[in-house]
């Protein structure tokens, strides 16, 4: 009987243990190769933002391009100009805040519509660095930003954007977005660069 009974449950797990894997050889991992997208924190946007929003977000800001920098990996500076109302680079409403801690060799794009990518040089300058991964902060995040993560998803970018590194004018509308859109909180940032192949 006992003999019975283990040629049954042979039986019953042979197509596990004998079957040959259907599954896939697994594929070579592709490193992660991040860039920090810094978004039209101008001077003449900035003032419509929520003040609740707007210290915090400057200061993570800062600590987010800080990061980026020791770790070696691009800061993209992105302007906002409309055509017709400006503003105009050199007008000092077009510059970021003199507290930014950017560089005049950090790549820079200006756009003319919310999205980054529509009719920029974005993503061929990200395609040149090899980026693959992308980090969003600045404003607003119900508009520029939240167009921003939209044209790297369409792209095939892996984006993130940076909790309490954004702005809007009302700041339950940026708690809205961190919660629905994928962020990055500066523990969970910090962790993931510092852990990232070169």
């Amino acid at each position: 009987m006992k003999k019975l009974c283990f040629l049954a449950m042979l039986f019953m797990l042979a197509p596990f243990l004998f079957a040959q894997s259907d599954a896939p050889e697994p594929q070579a991992q592709i490193p992660v190769k991040p860039a920090l997208l810094v978004i039209d924190i101008q001077n003449e946007y900035l003032k419509y933002m929520s003040e609740e929003d707007k210290e915090s977000a400057l200061r993570l800001i800062n600590g987010a391009i800080w990061l980026f920098r020791q770790h070696g990996h691009p800061i993209i500076r992105v302007y906002h100009s409309d055509p017709t109302y400006g503003p105009d680079p050199g007008d000092e409403n077009f510059e970021f805040p003199s507290s930014v801690i950017i560089k005049e060799d950090d790549p820079m794009v200006v756009k003319n519509y919310p999205s980054a990518f529509k009719n920029t040089e974005l993503e061929e300058l990200l395609r040149k660095k090899e980026c693959n991964t992308l980090f969003l902060c600045g404003l607003s995040a119900v508009g520029c930003v939240l167009a921003t993560y939209y044209g790297a998803m369409e792209r095939d970018f892996d984006v993130f954007m940076i909790k309490n590194a954004l702005m809007s004018h009302k700041a339950q509308y940026t708690d809205f977005v961190e919660d629905v859109f994928d962020t990055v909180n500066w523990k969970t940032l910090q962790f993931m660069l510092e852990h990232m192949q070169k």
